[in-house]
């Protein structure tokens, strides 16, 4: 049997059949937006109109990495996809609740690294003392060249169930989109919760291999 790798406190990567998960950095930007950029080009997944620019983007994932996870999947130099959280509507009495959101490159669906991606994340929301992931999805009325109901479908297979839907509320390439709310209750609720650890608070590689 082969030894487990020792784990070195500070270590950001996950090895697992070539495919790493390792937290992002801002210097992943520009590769992160060769992902996200046909998202918004070509599907209502994401209602954003315009792809931000470098700066932007790497700002973004500054903003994120100051309290909660942004986890990459990469191979061989490549990335693959991604994940993050942030916060859940905004007020103190919702921190023990996050938003999810994940993007992978359109070759690379359907492969296992959403799952992957999710994993991560949960363990990781796990240890900060969140309760509750919650992930906001376009849903069609109908199937379109846009929007499908895959997105849907991941979720509850990841264990998300439906809590809500606005209808039509998001407007892009001259049609109207749903959106709804999916849940995944992931923690007990005690009388007294613990606060929320901040992500950099927190040695990624040691919650993943706590939680392989």
């Amino acid at each position: 049997m082969q030894a487990k790798r020792r784990i070195k406190k500070g270590d950001k990567t996950l090895n697992n059949h070539e495919i790493q998960i390792r937290v992002a950095s801002a210097k992943d930007a520009d590769g992160l937006l060769e992902i996200y950029a046909p998202y918004v080009e070509k599907t209502a997944i994401t209602f954003e109109y315009q792809v931000p620019g470098l700066a932007e983007f790497q700002k973004r994932i500054e903003k994120t990495l100051k309290n909660y996870p942004y986890l990459v999947a990469e191979k061989e130099g490549r990335l693959l996809g991604y994940a993050y959280t942030g916060p859940f509507v905004g007020r103190a009495a919702y921190a023990w609740g996050a938003e999810v959101s994940i993007y992978l490159r359109e070759d690379q669906r359907k492969m296992g690294i959403g799952k992957r991606l999710y994993q991560a994340i949960e363990a990781v929301s796990r240890a900060q003392n969140i309760k509750n992931l919650n992930a906001c999805i376009g849903s069609p009325e109908t199937e379109d060249e846009y929007l499908t109901r895959n997105s849907i479908e991941f979720h509850a297979h990841m264990g998300y169930r439906m809590v809500g839907e606005f209808y039509k509320c998001g407007y892009k390439f001259g049609r109207w989109y749903n959106m709804v709310w999916m849940e995944k209750l992931i923690g007990d609720h005690e009388p007294e919760p613990a606060p929320v650890i901040p992500f950099p608070e927190l040695s990624f590689s040691e919650i993943v291999t706590k939680n392989s």
